[in-house]
């Protein structure tokens, strides 16, 4: 018997079940379907269409027949309809945190702190439209004026995870629009329906057709395949695994596109000696169990000095043994499902290889029966520096702690790893905060707090967690090309 209430029910079948190409909902060529799943009973609750490479490539089609007039919309046109949106969906902001809820698992409360994360990147980048500049001055020998402009990259392709279906969208989408390129976006097949009913709301907002086109397939490989290596499509925007990362940017290379890669991470969580413990459990909580652990951004190795690891540990066991699971939907849930029964056997397998090599379990280390893909929020300490866990990337609600003596030795942890995402760093010696940015190799870093993306924050990494940054200032940029224009002076 469906678990799936009235008022879902209803929000369901206001989602269409097409793709969306030139400002038409259709459905695939080939009249194959995929079936969404709710993580939490493994019930289908919705059947869309599977787009074919030929439905992918009229997607691209229909982002070139309007890139030149969108890239010539006003700026401020482009600006106000971004603006739109942004009021529209904060109208609208409890039926997008319910199907987050439904089609991802993630409690209800945090589907509402997403939805007002994602909103953000509309409004902030309806302010970035009308911001574009350049630059106009003379040449340093007198003989003539240069004149530097920004003009849109042209027609993007993004692919989007399945973790923030909000977020991740408006993320890439917003900035593409405010500099004035057009989109083929592609949601990850396990949780479409965010990004299919955002864009329903673009179009409400005016968005002329074909300037978004959504595509959802299970033939990634050949629509990726056959949209790279068109020579019209300008810019790639990935995030997701390194690995499907590096092939991506192999393809990219033979057409020489733009790139923007917001790959794996592997987050140190540094708590130093003198650390505020109020401050640090809190912000553990957040960036450990925050979206059930699933997030590129969740603090992955927990770095704690040997003084105040007993302490930490038992705080934060306390804390995580009162959460509860269950479906997003309920009222008090901490810990959703995880995305699907692969991402259990991953965090079991990592919890069981832990274990195996010296840790001490305090609190968790179980899946839950089913029906749903539930794993226990878990905690270990005095893991091994053999533990697997800490090299990769666990994805789930599985909080590990490992201990050290010197600050060279916590920096030396914490950088022992191919990735460099995010970190983040306890301490209240501000010296010492200091030398942690600047020695940390990240992207990001939180210092003495565990929530750290902001709309108007540049977001990335360096090493193999990705190329550019989306986000702030420098988001915009990512959709621009730079064209350099010498005047010369007449004698």
């Amino acid at each position: 018997m469906s678990t799936v209430s009235v008022q879902e029910q209803d929000l369901l079948a206001r989602v269409q079940d097409g793709l969306y190409i030139n400002g038409q909902w259709q459905p695939s060529s080939s009249g194959e379907t995929i079936e969404v799943h709710d993580p939490s009973t493994n019930q289908v609750i919705k059947t869309i269409a599977d787009a074919t490479v030929e439905d992918a490539v009229r997607a691209l089609d229909a982002a070139v027949a309007v890139q030149d007039d969108w890239a010539n919309t006003a700026p401020r046109v482009r600006g106000e309809i971004l603006r739109r949106a942004f009021d529209l969906l904060m109208e609208r902001k409890d039926d997008f945190a319910l199907l987050m809820t439904i089609e991802m698992g993630k409690p209800l409360p945090e589907a509402l702190g997403e939805v007002a994360y994602g909103g953000e990147f509309l409004r902030w980048f309806s302010e970035e439209a009308v911001r574009i500049s350049g630059r106009y001055g003379s040449n340093p020998e007198g003989t003539g004026t240069i004149v530097v402009s920004q003009q849109p990259v042209g027609p993007c392709y993004f692919i989007t995870p399945w973790n923030f279906p909000l977020a991740m969208a408006t993320r890439k989408i917003a900035p593409a629009l405010a500099a004035g390129c057009t989109v083929v976006i592609k949601p990850a097949g396990l949780t479409p329906l965010t990004t299919m009913f955002f864009a329903q709301l673009l179009e409400e907002a005016g968005l002329p057709k074909g300037v978004v086109n959504v595509i959802t397939t299970t033939k990634s490989g050949g629509v990726s395949t056959a949209l790279l290596s068109d020579p019209r499509l300008r810019k790639l925007s990935f995030t997701g695994s390194t690995p499907v990362g590096v092939r991506l940017l192999e393809q990219a290379a033979q057409g020489v596109l733009r790139t923007s890669m917001e790959l794996g991470g592997n987050a140190p969580f540094v708590v130093f000696d003198d650390a505020d413990l109020d401050r640090a459990v809190d912000g553990a909580m957040v960036a450990k169990f925050r979206n059930i652990g699933q997030a590129c951004t969740a603090a992955n190795r927990f770095i704690v000095h040997e003084s105040v690891a007993d302490e930490f540990a038992q705080r934060v066991a306390d804390r995580v043994k009162a959460m509860k699971i269950g479906r997003g939907t309920e009222e008090g849930v901490n810990i959703g499902p995880l995305i699907d029964d692969k991402a259990v056997e991953t965090s079991a397998r990592l919890v069981a290889d832990a274990l195996d090599t010296g840790a001490e379990l305090l609190t968790g280390g179980n899946a839950v029966e089913g029906p749903g893909s539930f794993y226990e929020p878990t905690v270990l300490d005095k893991l091994s520096p053999q533990s697997a866990i800490l090299r990769k990337e666990i994805f789930g609600p599985v909080l590990g702690i490992i201990r050290f003596k010197t600050e060279e030795e916590a920096i030396e942890i914490a950088n022992n790893t191919e990735y460099g995402l995010m970190s983040y760093v306890f301490t209240e010696n501000i010296d010492r905060g200091h030398r942690m940015i600047e020695k940390l190799q990240t992207g990001m870093m939180g210092l003495n707090t565990g929530l750290v993306s902001n709309a108007a924050a540049p977001f990335g990494g360096v090493k193999q967690s990705g190329l550019g940054r989306e986000g702030g200032a420098e988001g915009i940029h990512e959709f621009l090309s730079t064209k350099y224009t010498l005047i010369p002076r007449k004698a």
